[in-house]
């Protein structure tokens, strides 16, 4: 027992010095490029920021890696390349700083206003699940809105079997450990007493979610883009 405990240390250990080392590499690659970029096209430069940014994140070295992530998101932003901007947000988000909640808040906030890739979508609202505490309401609203942007955003029949599944069992297990929910009718009574049923509701409580995350440090001006926003 104590042999097969050792060898798969040993083999945990070898897979992250072969990630450390392929991120490394990774780096290098980056940061050699960045003598060749075009500086009079700003998006180019945006996107090679963020792809050093996520590479230094994943050296867990989420300092360095801010203000690149930032100066990111900034030019997609001012790009209305929305998609990016929430990415940029994902990896601000995982590098572990001050302002890293407020990070996910914004992007949060962008991936449902647009209809951007549901993939990171949903992962953005994953994060906001397991940030929230088990009693808290915040972690069965962020599930369920992330199931409701996959019924109504995923055209892909796959795509949509693929992340509906993964979203319902997210939602299951925040029913589960918010109120443990054990089986069908506790959890449809456990929905209908949450308001979970409800777009119009459940949609308004992550916005105020969404503001707590965020407080006052927004780093673009929602009402101005919501107001870009066609007319449904």
């Amino acid at each position: 027992m104590r042999d097969n405990l050792d060898t798969a240390a040993d083999s945990t250990a070898a897979l992250k010095a072969r990630e450390q080392a392929e991120l490394e590499g990774r780096l290098a690659d980056l940061q050699h490029q960045a003598a060749f970029l075009d500086g009079t096209n700003p998006l180019q430069v945006a996107t090679h920021n963020l792809e050093l940014a996520r590479t230094l994140m994943g050296l867990e070295r989420g300092k360095e890696a801010w203000p690149l992530g930032r100066a990111a998101l900034d030019q997609f932003v001012a790009h209305q390349d929305w998609e990016l901007a929430a990415d940029s947000c994902d990896v601000l988000f995982k590098c572990g700083q001050p302002a890293s909640l407020a990070a996910l808040g914004q992007g949060i906030w962008l991936a449902v206003t647009f209809p951007i890739d549901p993939e990171l979508s949903v992962h953005l609202l994953t994060h906001l699940v397991d940030e929230t505490p088990d009693n808290a309401d915040g972690a069965a609203v962020a599930a369920v809105t992330a199931l409701f942007l996959v019924d109504h955003r995923v055209k892909d029949a796959g795509l949509h079997e693929k992340l509906r599944f993964f979203a319902s069992q997210i939602l299951g297990q925040v029913a589960r450990r918010h109120s443990g929910v054990n089986n069908q009718q506790e959890f449809d009574h456990w929905m209908e007493r949450l308001e979970l049923n409800e777009p119009d509701k459940f949609l308004v409580r992550l916005r105020n979610v969404i503001d707590v995350l965020v407080q006052d440090d927004w780093w673009f001006d929602r009402e101005f883009i919501q107001s870009q926003l066609p007319e449904d």
